[in-house]
């Protein structure tokens, strides 16, 4: 008998891989594959020959794989989807696999709609839809979390991490400030920044304290924060987003350029408001650069 056989079904009613594939409408070679990446397990294979044989039960399996790899899944999210211990928790799964898909792609039909305003020129009526301001910052006391982080992990950080910072400010003489994050270098899908979670305190010396008793687990820190001269527009809840951020800080980029200003240290959010609370066009957000003066 070849491996894709002459004779269909074996007196043990198993299935040769050709006819098995026939049955489930994929070829030999996505079998190979699946049972390669544990997805589809041969129900039997010849120790002589090599030659695999299914049951005809597994006709459903199969297509369901390959159904569900008709959908982009990664084929780690597959095994989730065959594996579930029952038909409610695998429909689960792939519910939470598809939300995924859609909030990815109105990600992207944003990015794509800002990218069109920009490439057909309309960027100068984007950035005139933002009021940019400077008002000055005294020094401030900080602790801070920092951590490396690509765009789509990013918003569930900075509200883990200041949430941290927060709590952790009870034993820092209490907050002072409004908390904000620290842009050390790009955060998008490519690069991972760092960014930098700051919360103001009054104490410093306890602060310290606080620091050193976080162990190594962490990267926290705390400094004096410099007074400084910030550059500053203000968005809504729902402009917090990528893409739409993208647009207030090149409005503020475009207005350092037009009042002569330079760039006196890293870019940062800060979030004055309850986001919880706050609906789609409520005010949350201030994005901000430092600056100076021009040399010039």
């Amino acid at each position: 008998m070849t491996e894709d056989g002459s004779v269909d079904v074996r007196d043990d009613g198993l299935l040769t891989i050709g006819a098995f594939a026939a049955r489930a409408r994929l070829s030999a070679k996505a079998l190979r594959l699946y049972d390669r990446l544990g997805l589809l397990a041969p129900a039997h294979v010849d120790e002589a020959s090599g030659y695999r044989y299914y049951r005809a039960g597994q006709v459903e399996r199969a297509r369901l794989v390959a159904m569900l790899r008709g959908l982009d899944m990664p084929l780690a999210r597959v095994a989730e989807v065959v594996d579930a211990t029952n038909g409610a928790e695998a429909a689960d799964r792939l519910a939470a696999y598809w939300a995924d898909v859609e909030a990815r792609f109105a990600a992207q039909r944003a990015l794509a709609g800002y990218l069109r305003g920009r490439l057909s020129g309309r960027s100068s009526e984007m950035y005139g839809t933002f009021e940019v301001e400077t008002v000055d910052v005294p020094a401030q006391v900080v602790i801070t979390e920092k951590r490396h982080t690509l765009a789509d992990e990013l918003p569930a950080w900075i509200a883990a991490s200041l949430g941290r910072l927060e709590e952790g400010a009870s034993a820092c003489g209490g907050s002072t400030g409004t908390p904000f994050v620290v842009y050390h270098s790009e955060v998008s899908m490519e690069s991972d920044g760092p960014a930098e979670s700051c919360v103001p305190v009054a104490d410093e010396a306890a602060a310290r304290a606080w620091v050193a008793a976080q162990g190594r687990g962490r990267d926290v820190s705390v400094r004096v924060e410099p007074a400084r001269r910030l550059a500053r527009t203000r968005i809504a809840k729902a402009q917090v987003a990528h893409p739409q951020i993208l647009a207030a800080f090149e409005a503020v980029e475009a207005w350092l350029r037009r009042e002569g200003l330079e760039y006196d240290g890293p870019c940062r959010e800060i979030y004055f408001a309850d986001w919880e609370a706050a609906g789609p066009q409520d005010p949350v957000c201030d994005v901000a650069f430092p600056v100076r003066a021009s040399a010039r």
